[in-house]
Parts: C-alpha cells; sequence; structure tokens
C-alpha cells in the first residue's frame, strides 16, 4: 500500500502525523509525505520521502512583527481567506499532478489541507483526515463552508454545504477527547489515537518550560522579555525556547537558572519540567498534558484561545492577557499553579486518559481497508 500524507502550514502540522506515518511504515507499507518546500529538510529529517508542493525554495524568513490583541474573528478570516481561498486554491493542481504521477493507495491529510482532500476527491481517491488542532471548535462550516464551496464548484465536485469531506471516510483524532470542546462532539467516522505520553515526574528543583511556538513566535512583539522577566523573580529553573529566526542574545544576560536557546525537542524538555508557559498551541498544550504537566497560558491567535478554554474548562491551565499582562502577573500566575495540586492532579488524569487510547498501529487496518475499498 503506497501512503501520501500532506499537510500545510508549519511543523505544527507535521507533528501529530509522524506517529501514524511511522506506524504505516512498520506495517511495512510504502510512505511519503507532500508538503510546502520549507518543510521538506523536516520532513527528511524524520524519515520520511518529501515532495514539495507549491512555490518557493524554503529559504524564506518570516518578518518580525508586533503583537496584536487576539481576534476570533480576525482568526476566522485567516482560515477561511488564507488556508481555503489561497492556500487551498494554489495547492490543488500541484495536488492533481502529484496524486496522479505517484498514485497513491490512500492519502492522509492533516485537519486544514483542504486542497489535499480536494485533490483525493476529485480523482476519487480514498483518503482520511488527521486533526491537528486540539479543541475542535476552530475549523467550522460556518466559517469555511462557503469558501470550500467555491472550490468544490471550480472542479465539479457536488455541495458539501456540512464540510462533511473532512470527516467522510475516517477521522484520526491524535488527541484526548475529553479536550475536546464538548460543542463539538467527534462523528462517527472518528477513531482516537495516542499520542505521545511520556513519563510524569517532578525535578528536584522546580523546572519551568516556555515557549510561544514556531509561528507566533516572530509575531510576538515583547512578550518573551515580559514573560523571561517574570520567571527569572522566582525560584525555579527556566528553559525557553524562541525559535529559529529570534535570536537568545536580543534577551541579555540571564540568570544561570534561565537557560534560553533557539529550540531543543519537547521530549528532551517536557519530562524534567513541573510546568509550562506557553501561547496554547495544540502541540504545546498536548505536550505538556502528556507529561501530566498543568500549563499556563498566553493564546496568541489561531486555534490558541481555543485550546486556552478548555484547559481552563479541565482544570489544567490559568489563562493570561498576552497584550496587558506584566512581568509580575507571569510571576503570580507561575507560582499560583505551581503551588496549586489540583491542577497538576487534574493534568495527570488528562495523561491517563491518552495512555488509554489505541496506538497509532491500531489505526493502519482502517487506512488498508480503505485502499481495500477502492479495489
Amino acid at each position: 500500500m503506497r501512503v501520501l500524507f500532506t499537510f500545510t502550514g508549519g511543523v505544527g502540522h507535521f507533528y501529530p502525523l509522524v506517529p501514524l506515518a511511522s506506524a504505516v511504515a512498520a506495517a511495512g507499507h510504502t510512505v511519503a509525505f507532500a508538503a510546502g518546500p520549507a518543510r521538506r529538510a523536516a520532513i527528511e529529517a524524520a524519515g520520511f520521502a518529501a515532495f514539495a508542493v507549491g512555490e518557493g525554495n524554503g529559504d524564506e524568513v518570516p518578518e518580525r512583527r508586533p503583537l496584536l490583541a487576539p481576534d476570533r474573528e480576525r482568526e476566522d478570516r485567516d482560515l477561511r481567506d488564507g488556508f481555503v481561498r489561497v492556500g487551498a486554491r494554489r495547492s490543488l493542481p500541484h495536488y492533481l499532478d502529484l496524486f496522479t504521477r505517484w498514485r497513491p493507495d490512500v492519502v492522509v491529510c492533516e485537519e486544514v489541507d483542504f486542497g489535499g482532500v480536494l485533490a483525493a476527491e476529485k480523482l476519487g481517491l480514498p483518503y482520511a483526515n488527521v486533526q491537528v488542532i486540539a479543541a475542535g471548535s476552530f475549523v467550522r462550516p460556518s466559517v469555511i463552508g462557503e469558501a470550500l464551496a467555491e472550490l468544490r464548484a471550480g472542479l465539479g465536485l457536488p455541495p458539501d454545504p456540512d464540510v462533511a469531506m473532512l470527516r467522510r471516510h475516517l477521522l484520526l483524532s491524535p488527541f484526548p477527547p475529553s479536550f475536546r470542546d464538548p460543542a463539538f462532539p467527534l462523528p462517527d467516522t472518528a477513531f482516537p489515537i495516542r499520542p505521545p505520553v511520556g513519563p510524569s515526574a517532578r525535578s528536584d528543583t522546580p523546572t519551568v518550560y516556555f515557549t510561544l511556538g514556531t509561528v507566533f513566535n516572530t509575531e510576538s512583539g515583547d512578550l518573551f522579555a515580559r514573560v523571561l522577566a517574570g520567571l527569572r523573580d522566582l525560584p525555579v529553573d527556566v528553559v525557553a525556547t524562541v525559535g529559529e529566526h529570534v535570536d537568545p542574545t536580543e534577551f541579555g544576560e540571564q540568570p544561570a537558572r534561565v537557560r534560553v536557546v533557539r529550540y531543543l525537542p519537547q521530549a528532551e524538555i517536557l519530562p524534567r519540567c513541573d510546568l509550562v508557559v506557553s501561547h496554547g498551541g495544540s502541540g504545546s498544550v498536548i505536550g505538556a498534558l502528556a507529561h501530566g504537566l498543568p500549563t499556563v497560558l498566553l493564546p496568541l491567535g489561531a486555534d490558541q484561545p481555543h485550546n486556552a478554554d478548555q484547559c481552563v474548562r479541565l482544570g489544567v491551565g490559568k489563562q493570561l492577557d498576552p497584550v496587558a499582562v506584566t512581568p509580575g502577573d507571569v510571576r503570580d500566575a507561575v507560582a499560583e499553579v505551581l503551588a496549586d495540586p489540583g491542577r497538576r492532579q487534574a493534568a495527570e488524569r488528562v495523561r491517563a486518559e491518552m495512555l488509554s487510547l489505541p496506538e497509532p498501529a491500531e489505526a493502519v487496518p482502517l487506512l488498508e481497508r480503505l485502499a481495500a475499498a477502492r479495489t
């Protein structure tokens, strides 16, 4: 079986696919990825074949931008226009060409790679969707339905007002079901799978991990500096990752217990942490919960406010306003959450739920069944 995985956007849309892709490859099937040119290095570093989809050479450096106040309506527009009207429209001809040439038996598209789904449907290829947004409330028919209808009409595909295309055959969800917004339950075609779950152990000295992810880190204004100023006043060790395009030296000399670097794998940091301060991206939030860690959240945009809502609902985190927050606010919130055993216990419950989910390997027969049905 030849399985082609597709994703759009940053590496945060790639990493949720890796455990499933690895399980498919371990079962003896041929696996490849298709994504923007900038993601080719990450795909190949993970051990997979990569097809570049779209223009550019992957060397573009993101512009540093000031911090904007979170605005859910703005993020809805960005999802509709950026990922559907622009992103999917541009990727469609590339996907149609690649799918025709490589001839996958099954296409596996991440949640917001609408172009991959449309191309698979147009060519009559079996496909599955994989969620990459934990809360389940960001990608909604009311936001993307009209824009998708325009693309479907252009391809000669039938109307799909409920956007059933995103769940029609198989929806794989590498997130704990309890984290999903109760107003947006999983469909009948959903199959939850276990995300990577790490050890849960306190360090001798309280350790805090601070990140603003891999996209919004360059759109955060002076937020890094304010958070670091608050964390350095606490009797804790701090590991902060600022991303490839932010220079750690711009934050000046830090105390010996504060380490600021561009990047470290979460799997290396989280097992020795007690708390995570983050922007609330799905990868950061689920990574923290997979280690039973509570969190302090500074949601900036995209799905982050939705994820922060669920963290507060489940009692695993505390939310702060990234625009108004002061170093003192950060210091007080981190001290409060570290001292609250209830939040740690709530995070441990979510971790236990993750451990009870099926391994990604258990989803491989479902993909094999899709391929066999087409044959």
